[in-house]
């Protein structure tokens, strides 16, 4: 499964060089539909207290089976420098899905301090 993400330019150009190795969404409903795959339907209360769990180094399984839902199983990110034409190698890169984190993010690559974040991870770049 793909997870394609916009990035601005300055993102986009960082990730590109291989500086920066990951990339932060807010944990808002949307992102939390985007990210998560739920068995039942939960509650926006019931997943951010899994997703507390998860920053508290409990394991994806654990989450599962307490709260009713896991991360998507991506294989691919593919981030793109806003919305390109398909196919335009310029301004799309791909990378191995390395897993997704909540914790705090780099302030130097975007993030605020001290604000916890969907940290999307990249691997090897295909």
């Amino acid at each position: 499964m793909n997870l394609q993400l916009p990035l601005k330019k300055q993102w986009f150009e960082m990730t590109k060089s291989g500086f920066k190795s990951e990339d932060y969404r807010e944990i808002t409903p949307y992102w939390i539909k985007r990210l998560t795959d739920n068995d039942i339907d939960l509650t926006i209360e019931e997943i951010e207290s899994g997703l507390c769990a998860l920053r508290d180094g409990y394991s994806e399984e654990h989450v599962y089976n307490c709260y009713g839902f896991w991360f998507k199983p991506f294989t691919k990110n593919t981030m793109t420098l806003g919305y390109p034409k398909k196919g335009d190698p310029d301004r799309i890169i791909q990378f191995e899905h390395a897993g997704i984190e909540i914790r705090e993010g780099n302030p130097e690559w975007g993030a605020e301090p001290g604000k916890i974040y969907f940290v999307i991870k990249h691997g090897k770049q295909v």
